[in-house]
């Protein structure tokens, strides 16, 4: 079996857990994209127990609450699809209404070019306060 996201990490590594992990996605014009990614080959949110899916939440909440603190987002997006991918993975994406779909899914076609610069350090500063929280 081929899969990205068991073969690699998925994006830029900002935490790790026993469980699961958390990159960044540097896309222009979303600044504050990351994923939760679960680290065993999963398919479906229902293939987890009770105990792990809450897991899994309790990582993509705290996820959107730094993105919330750090870029103030018009609204955050949570994602969980997986039809490209079929790996267990959610999607956290703050939006701006300057964004290149906004108001449409990231996923459409493109209303305007990326006009919104991802701030330096970004990756650095979501990293260190999630490492503050208690995720383990």
């Amino acid at each position: 079996m081929t899969c990205e996201l068991c073969n690699g990490v998925g994006g830029k590594l900002l935490w790790q857990g026993k469980q699961c992990r958390i990159v960044y996605i540097d896309q222009p014009g979303y600044p504050g994209y990351c994923r939760v990614i679960w680290n065993t080959h999963i398919k479906e949110m229902t293939d987890l127990t009770d105990a792990e899916r809450a897991r899994l939440l309790q990582a993509v909440f705290a996820v959107e609450t730094v993105v919330r603190n750090l870029l103030n987002p018009e609204k955050v997006n949570l994602a969980c699809l997986g039809n490209m991918t079929p790996h267990l993975h959610w999607h956290v994406i703050p939006r701006f209404e300057d964004d290149p779909h906004f108001p449409e899914s990231i996923w459409g076609t493109e209303r305007r070019p990326p006009a919104r610069p991802t701030p330096p350090g970004i990756a650095a500063a979501i990293a260190q306060q999630l490492s503050a929280m208690d995720l383990r």
